[in-house]
């Protein structure tokens, strides 16, 4: 996969694609495969809704850069039900490889519950972003955050770290040399494994109120 990624970063033009269109089809089938070997085992311990896999061409319409083609191969699980939050991200790319999942963008309503929750108890979550096998495949929470406090906080409350947050992410690197291994299937799927304790308790925040009530 790699390898016609890299030449695809350095011919990303219609004509070489087109001339190259069966070497795509044979790594893109390759990746197919993969995803559907990770999905099999997620599928052991989740509920999983939707698998994408993400078109190679590229929406140029409103972008400075015209190059038709991504230079990555990418895929989603989305989990099943409204009561299950979060998503599992992989992304296969010369230098870039990753494993990913979390809460992107929240909406306000989300995002709000999810600091109120912070603000009032934060042991939940530092329980599990401190595992072991948690700091293990992420370090800890990723995405961005204000510089200070959202409105209606104290910049001096103790989670202050947390309730900052805008996003809610986690990242594990993928080496170039495992990739199309059954090392990366392995760690792929340990990453997915670590998250799922953060995904099963940002659902749970998710769906109820700050008495702990079904929203749902």
């Amino acid at each position: 996969m790699l390898d016609f990624l890299k030449a695809l970063d350095l011919n990303n033009n219609r004509e070489w694609f087109d001339a190259n269109k069966n070497w795509y089809q044979e790594e893109a089938l390759e990746f197919k495969n993969w995803v559907s070997k990770i999905e099999s085992e997620l599928r052991k311990a989740d509920m999983i809704d939707q698998v994408k896999i993400f078109r190679i061409y590229r929406d140029v319409r409103f972008s400075k850069d015209k190059s038709p083609y991504k230079t990555n191969f990418g895929a989603s699980f989305s989990r099943a039900t409204a009561r299950l939050r979060g998503g599992y991200y992989l992304h296969i790319q010369p230098g870039h490889s990753f494993v990913g999942g979390g809460f992107w963008n929240p909406n306000s309503a989300d995002l709000l519950r999810i600091r109120k929750e912070f603000e009032m108890d934060s042991s939940h979550i530092r329980k599990i972003i401190q595992d072991k096998n948690f700091k293990k495949y992420f370090g800890d929470l990723m995405g961005d955050e204000v510089s200070t406090a959202p409105k209606g906080f104290d910049k001096n409350d103790p989670n202050i770290d947390l309730i900052r947050k805008k996003q809610f992410l986690v990242k594990h690197d993928l080496d170039d040399k495992i990739i199309g291994s059954s090392e990366m299937f392995n760690q792929v799927t340990g990453s997915y494994a670590a998250m799922r304790p953060f995904f099963d308790y940002m659902s749970q925040v998710l769906t109820t109120d700050l008495n702990g009530e079904s929203v749902i």
